[in-house]
């Protein structure tokens, strides 16, 4: 072009910020300047918007001081650039010095503003915002409320958003598709499922983010069966399923069945979806979380394009589920995997770091745990209170206390999950009086203890037989409300069995309001200790007629009540319905006391004939042991 002029130097600036070429715009703009060319508003605004979406904080200052010296600071247009682009990068006080330095506040302003707050979760300031809004007069509209509405989403602030909520009515725009999407987002977060049915319900939308959103809501919410209906009348509507519909769809489907996770499966492969990647790692959770390891395997090995989060759905799998059913891989498979993720070049984030920890702990693989220890330090990742605290865990589980006590005081801050895990390793590890300080300790701190802390502690008092204590923290269960739980009801029947007090953990059981495996076994096993085989044996039916699935200690507890009641044929007959009924592979103590049912009545031939069977060659030492300790 022989002459260029500003309106030829902005159409090309604003040609390559709309295709993404923000740099080239930028540059173009620095020609322009040097050529001489003056910008209008025009041209500042297509330069601004390139520093906003590449976040160029140090471009946009010095755009804005030549805004400044050709004098177009008071342009609408200018301004809300200058204002989007200080509160993308961060730098709110200069946002709100270019606001409130324009000679006309208009509604666009206002919302950028807004938005920006919203993004960054401060509720209370874009409340103040807002209310500013209608202190000077202004109309604010849907679009408004929206933004609004997010911040609120992001915080958590549920009173602020139903107040919005009730403008939104009251201007007559709750049934906007975009502003119901956001009132349905806030309600399903702050849990409240049954009112963002309700906003639902009164959208009459083809939407199918909107949908989405619901079935979301329904699926994080504990409400899988109605998000799977939901998604069937989305279905009978019309619409088609995006990623995130069926992504949310997959992790509902662990409640649902196999059959439910092959279908959303096939949709999947349906919609072309089978490439990306929220929707592979959904699936991956959903198949391990069935113990369907080698379809997760599957899903993962199909991959094009895996990233961290790839990787920690697999090892959360494993973490997650600790055993594992008879020819999918075993939990001590993750190990290998999270060697595989470093391998490969991946850089470890705070969720690998605390699966991997578990896997070590589940396993009590020390030696690897310390390495992985290691790659925490190095990653500066030491102090993270989620990480600490798993290392803790696994430590105490590995009964290297000294070091589980190291990392709890080097912790900046601890909180209750951690005081929780300090005071079961010492529990776990027989150092009840230490626990029983800890306990003392967290609550003058400032800590008030749930569920998992009492029931430490009452385990604590039992491996000490300590009834004056035990009877406090019962006390203190009560008046907190936490013995109607069953982890903390279960060990206040341990804590009085093994203080020799049967018939009050008798009536602790007997007054729960329901009853888990653990509940069954912590009663059985006390029955064993006060040699009481003939009740042992009627809450062991008891259990099977309330449909309670027992587990290897419930059979380990029923077998050496057989031992002292010298019940050979009952006892042979529990055996072999462990593994063939339940499903449950024998443990050595399993194999031991057995062997020692038929040894007390001097059954040596079959006692050799039922070695020689075993499955599981003991290891001759720990055989003995075992035996001896019956």
């Amino acid at each position: 072009m022989p002459d260029r002029n500003v309106v030829s130097w902005t159409t090309l600036i604003s040609g390559y910020v709309n295709q993404g070429w923000e740099c080239g715009g930028s540059s173009l703009f620095c020609e322009m300047r040097r050529e001489g060319i003056r910008p209008n508003e025009f041209c500042f605004s297509s330069v601004l918007k390139g520093c906003v979406m590449k976040l160029d904080l140090r471009f946009g200052v010095q755009v804005h001081g030549e805004v400044i010296k050709v004098g177009f600071l008071g342009d609408g247009f200018v301004g809300s650039c200058l204002v989007d682009l200080y509160v993308k990068c961060g730098e709110l006080g200069n946002a709100g010095k270019v606001f409130y330095s324009m000679p006309e506040l208009n509604a666009v302003l206002w919302n950028v503003l807004l938005n920006g707050y919203a993004q960054l979760g401060d509720s209370r300031e874009t409340l103040r915002l807002f209310c500013s809004v209608n202190e000077r007069e202004m109309k604010f509209n849907k679009f408004t409320l929206c933004t609004v509405l997010k911040g609120c989403v992001k915080s958590g602030d549920l009173t602020a958003g139903q107040v919005l909520h009730c403008i939104a009515v009251k201007i007559g725009c709750e049934s906007a598709e975009f502003l119901g999407c956001t009132l349905v987002d806030m309600y399903s977060k702050c849990g409240l499922v049954d009112d963002a049915l309700l906003v639902f319900s009164n959208l009459k939308c083809d939407d199918t983010v909107t949908w989405s959103a619901m079935i979301d809501c329904l699926a994080q919410n504990g409400r899988e069966y109605e998000a799977a209906e939901l998604f069937c009348s989305m279905k009978r509507a019309g619409l088609t399923p995006n990623q995130y519909t069926l992504a949310s769809l997959a992790s509902a489907a662990t409640q649902l069945g196999v059959l439910y996770c092959k279908t959303i499966h096939a949709y999947v492969y349906k919609y072309g979806f089978e490439s990306d990647n929220v929707i592979c790692n959904a699936m991956i959770t959903m198949y391990l979380g069935l113990g369907l390891f080698n379809d997760g395997y599957r899903v993962f090995n199909g991959m094009r394009h895996r990233d961290v989060v790839s990787w920690n759905s697999l090892l959360s799998g494993f973490h997650n589920k600790g055993t594992c059913d008879q020819g999918n891989p075993t939990c001590d498979q993750g190990i290998p995997i999270f060697k595989q993720m470093l391998v490969e070049g991946y850089t470890p984030s705070t969720s690998t770091y605390i699966s991997t920890v578990g896997l070590c702990s589940s396993l009590t693989e020390i030696n690897f745990g310390r390495q992985v220890h290691a790659y925490i330090i190095k990653d500066s990742l030491s102090s993270d209170n989620n990480i600490g605290t798993a290392l803790i865990d696994m430590y105490a589980k590995c009964s290297c206390m000294k070091d589980a006590e190291g990392i709890f005081n080097r912790l900046y801050t601890k909180d209750l999950i951690t005081w929780t895990a300090i005071i079961a390793g010492y529990a776990h590890n027989s150092q009840e009086e230490k626990a029983i300080a800890c306990f003392c300790q967290m609550q003058t701190e400032g800590y008030r203890p749930n569920e998992f802390t009492i029931s430490s502690c009452l385990k604590a008092c039992s491996g000490i037989a300590s009834l004056v204590i035990g009877r406090l923290l019962h006390s203190h269960a009560i008046k907190s409300g936490n013995l109607g739980e069953v982890v903390v009801a279960s060990a206040v029947v341990e804590l009085y069995g093994k203080c020799g007090s049967i018939e009050e953990a008798e009536l602790i059981f007997s007054g729960m309001d329901s009853h888990d495996t653990v509940a069954y076994n912590t009663l059985i096993c006390e029955y064993v200790n006060h040699r009481q085989g003939e009740k042992a044996l009627e809450a062991f039916k008891n259990m099977l007629d309330k449909c309670v699935s027992p587990d290897g200690v419930t059979f380990l507890g029923i077998l050496s009540a057989c031992r002292y009641m010298g019940l050979v044929e009952e006892g042979r007959k529990i055996f072999y319905a462990m593994s063939e009924v339940y499903r449950i592979i024998p443990s050595i103590k399993h194999y031991a006391c057995m062997v020692d049912i038929l040894a007390r009545l001097g059954r040596h031939g079959e006692v050799e004939s039922f070695i020689q069977q075993m499955n599981v060659p003991p290891d001759a030492s720990e055989f003995r042991l075992q035996c001896l300790q019956l």
